[in-house]
């Protein structure tokens, strides 16, 4: 890979906007693409170029970073009447750094190398700020040359980018991480929920938590959020309601992870906007 190939990039949500942004800021040309075309104007404003659509965007790119939301928004990106298998191109990098299934990975690599490009998926753990700062950790599934030639651009997404094997497994280690997300998540939420039941000062099982071997950056973050009832989404509770349903789908069957998988798939109907949380106020309510 050169040092400055044509970078394209497909999704500018969350976590997409920075993580394009940084690809910018560090001299790549970057062509990007959203269905919501406001979202493109903060990169346009930072010097990136607008493609009208995925098929328009991967005849100029050389590498093409999709972050979307789900597995129907991969396929209606890669197949459909506009999408990147659509355009008259070949020898292209696809990297699907979406949280999505292993089987629309495997679909839409076996698509990819039929038309003469390559696919990887490389979903990340961290949140905003990681995303911010380059401090992503990214799991990749698929071949290992096209890892190699990835890598550059991995450094300044994240702090770690690690080869797990073939198409699929970048999926699987994602789903992996956020399965003890989950039951993280409701561990903690039910911690501050039965010492406050208890009379218990929530800012002293704060400071417990904090001086123990179990804090960390999350419990802290998260239990500043329960204190301030601050719920705005950095990582909405719909999403990982969708991954657990993805893992279910893959065979998640252990007790905490069918607990887990069960409580947020109930609490997102009314907290689904909300960050993941509010799965307190779920638990609350019960």
């Amino acid at each position: 890979m050169n040092a400055h190939p044509q970078l394209g990039w497909i999704g500018l949500g969350t976590m997409g906007n920075p993580m394009s942004g940084r690809l910018l800021a560090a001299g790549y040309p970057v062509a990007v693409y959203n269905r919501s075309k406001d979202k493109e104007e903060a990169l346009r404003a930072a010097g990136a170029t607008v493609a009208e659509s995925p098929a328009a965007l991967v005849q100029q790119a050389d590498v093409v970073f999709l972050m979307v939301s789900d597995d129907q928004a991969i396929r209606d990106l890669f197949t459909g009447p506009d999408g990147l298998l659509q355009a008259p191109a070949s020898g292209k990098l696809l990297i699907n750094m979406s949280t999505v299934s292993p089987g629309i990975s495997e679909e839409m690599a076996s698509l990819s190398q039929q038309k003469g490009h390559t696919y990887l998926d490389a979903p990340v753990s961290g949140s905003v700020k990681q995303a911010e700062t380059g401090q992503l950790v990214i799991m990749v599934g698929g071949d290992k040359p096209a890892f190699q030639q990835a890598q550059p651009l991995f450094e300044h997404l994240g702090k770690l980018a690690l080869h797990l094997g073939p198409t699929g497994n970048g999926n699987r280690a994602k789903l992996a991480i956020n399965i003890l997300l989950g039951i993280y998540t409701q561990g903690l939420a039910e911690t501050f929920l039965f010492a406050q039941q208890h009379g218990l000062q929530l800012e002293d099982m704060q400071t417990i938590i904090a001086n123990g071997a179990l804090g960390n950056v999350f419990s802290k973050i998260k239990g500043e959020a329960i204190m301030a009832e601050n719920f705005q989404a950095a990582f909405a509770l719909k999403h990982l309601a969708k991954d657990l349903r993805l893992a279910k789908a893959e065979g998640l069957n252990t007790p905490l992870g069918e607990v887990v998988h069960d409580t947020f798939q109930q609490a997102e109907p009314a907290l689904g906007e909300e960050d993941v949380i509010a799965i307190s106020k779920h638990l609350q309510r019960d």
